[in-house]
């Protein structure tokens, strides 16, 4: 099979219909449920492909980008615990936010590289950490509750859960067209250019440093709307969502699925929440099954998911 008769299209299509659709299945009498389960995976999945941006286009290993996730979300629950519900105000300031920080720690970090530019990224993102833990004003370490979702003008209506999940996968969607329409332009070569070769491409006269820069910031600022969406699912923000760990989940989404690819998160984020979610019903000790299972597709999927998939043809 080859072109749009490919096992790997075939998928990736089943899977938008799926989502698509899930809501009606869900009101024909499904599990509600699941529609919680999947408005999660897909505002993680959101995250995911912002953080696909930098990793697998880019080549920056960010172990701090959960940060983002978190300011985000923090940016929507302190402004409802002060008052402020318009989203107007909510979601810019969430995004502002989350640029301001990646621009920060972009800066200082990307002009390090490996180990140390893995260890500033997570450095800065524990330092987030423990500024919101000890914020006693806003929960602390117990979190902030969130008592009324952002407001939008009618007939927008977050508290509707359907309406909020098709907001969500619209936004997916529209990140995921974000991110192939930057990768694909000069400057998204360019980024991947100096992913290959940094040296060369300053060499020839493209400002490296800059250009994964902006870049940098593009990723944060699109996991901090990732924030923004997560705070108005929950209903609840605590620094819990900005701790290295769940930056290691949102790497495991990227790797699973298939780095530098377009579709790669959202599959590596289905795959892994979904797993996480079957199997932990089954057993408390599901980590145990996990993470071989994890273990054999970085060894054997190279690719990921995406990858596994495209190879499929070809036998």
């Amino acid at each position: 099979m080859s072109g749009w008769l490919s096992v790997r299209a075939i998928a990736i299509v089943a899977l938008l219909l799926a989502l698509v659709l899930l809501p009606v299945h869900v009101e024909l009498g499904g599990s509600r449920f699941l529609l919680t389960l999947f408005t999660r995976i897909i505002i993680l999945a959101l995250a995911a492909v912002s953080l696909n941006l930098i990793l697998g286009y880019g080549g920056m290993m960010s172990f701090g980008h959960a940060a983002y996730l978190g300011i985000g979300g923090y940016a929507v629950g302190i402004l409802a615990h002060e008052g402020v519900f318009t989203g107007f105000i909510q979601w810019p300031v969430a995004l502002a936010a989350s640029a301001l920080f990646a621009l920060v720690i972009g800066a200082l970090s990307l002009r390090t590289r490996g180990v140390y530019f893995i260890m500033i990224t997570l450095a800065f993102a524990q330092m987030a950490y423990y500024v919101v833990a000890g914020l006693a004003r806003y929960g602390g370490d117990d979190g902030l509750t969130i008592y009324k979702r952002s407001q939008f003008i009618a007939p927008i209506d977050l508290s509707n859960k359907v309406q909020f999940y098709y907001i969500c996968l619209a936004l997916l969607f529209g990140s995921m067209y974000l991110v192939r329409r930057i990768v694909n332009s000069r400057f998204g070569l360019a980024i991947q250019g100096a992913r290959s070769n940094d040296t060369r491409m300053r060499a020839i006269g493209f400002p490296t440093y800059r250009y994964k820069l902006v870049c940098f910031v593009i990723a944060g600022t699109l996991c901090g709307l990732s924030g923004a969406l997560i705070a108005n699912h929950t209903d609840f923000v605590s620094p819990a969502m900005m701790y290295w760990t769940r930056s290691g989940d949102l790497i495991i989404m990227v790797v699973l699925g298939g780095m530098g690819s377009t579709f790669g998160p959202l599959v590596g984020a289905v795959a892994l929440l979904v797993l996480e979610e079957v199997l932990s019903s089954i057993t408390e000790y599901w980590q145990i099954i996990l993470g071989p299972l994890l273990l054999l597709v970085v060894l054997f999927a190279r690719g990921g998911i995406d990858g596994l998939l495209g190879k499929v043809r070809h036998g």
